[in-house]
């Protein structure tokens, strides 16, 4: 008797993409809704396009992604890009399309209300497959933590602290450069003063872009996520996941709610 041997890594092998998706996966109804429907009625960017110019990704593909990232439980944009790449559902959906992980998080951030109207349409798609009653729904919700520490959170209190601390530490260099007679002293401490205003630029930044999109918080590394109370009064950033299971084939209905954002309807 001898193990089961594996394939070389190395062998050129032809395959179909389509013959690797099982005709009854949900990806296929996701493809089905998406190319059935007008984007453009919906409000939805770049779907006609000028003559010039780079061409963008199509926003039918992007929607795609998303929402099998909603059914799959796929929420940072970084995952969905790396589910692009390697996840075979997902290559099929987008026709082996691999957008990066900007392009995908701007594409949710200038469609907020299509989303919306998006989801309704398709929870209602839902029911007229039989893939939902609609009746019973059970809804509960989850936090799960982000890519985003909370070193790269920020509120208008956080950023304040380091603006007073940064400006005293700047009159303090000044002073000291002003009473300084050693020339060296003097380089020494204008490097500190100029490191200092650096970073004074950098939370003047942050607090612009704070006021500019009228949030409570912001994140430097994944900006959909928030400062949650993750459990004991332990404080994350993450998202605050709403799910909902339909009781008659006890199914997810696309749209559950993250950071506070979506609702089922």
């Amino acid at each position: 008797m001898h193990h089961v041997t594996s394939e070389p890594r190395n062998q050129i092998q032809f395959y179909c993409l389509d013959q690797l998706v099982e005709p009854d996966s949900f990806v296929r109804i996701i493809d089905f809704f998406v190319d059935s429907i007008d984007l453009k009625s919906f409000g939805f960017k770049h779907v006609t396009l000028k003559s010039e110019g780079r061409p963008p990704i199509h926003p039918a593909q992007l929607l795609k992604l998303y929402i099998y990232g909603y059914r799959y439980g796929v929420r940072s944009s970084r995952k969905l890009e790396r589910e692009a790449r390697l996840n075979i559902e997902a290559r099929w959906l987008l026709g082996e399309i691999v957008p990066s992980n900007k392009t995908i998080a701007n594409f949710r951030k200038d469609n907020a209300e299509q989303f919306r109207a998006i989801f309704r349409k398709f929870v209602f798609l839902l029911k007229e497959l039989d893939l939902i009653e609609g009746k019973t729904i059970a809804i509960d919700s989850f936090k799960v933590r982000a890519q985003n520490s909370l070193k790269n959170n920020y509120n208008q209190g956080k950023i304040d602290r380091h603006l007073d601390y940064i400006d005293t530490r700047i009159r303090e260099y000044e002073n000291a450069l002003d009473q300084s007679d050693s020339e060296e002293e003097k380089a020494e401490l204008a490097e500190k003063l100029k490191i200092q205003k650096v970073r004074k630029s950098k939370y003047e930044g942050l607090e612009s872009q704070l006021k500019a999109t009228g949030k409570e918080q912001i994140s430097t590394t994944d900006r959909d996520a928030q400062s949650v109370v993750l459990y004991r009064h332990i404080t994350q950033v993450g998202y605050n996941v709403q799910a909902s299971v339909d009781a008659k084939n006890y199914s997810q209905p696309v749209g559950a709610s993250v950071g506070d954002r979506h609702t089922n309807n």
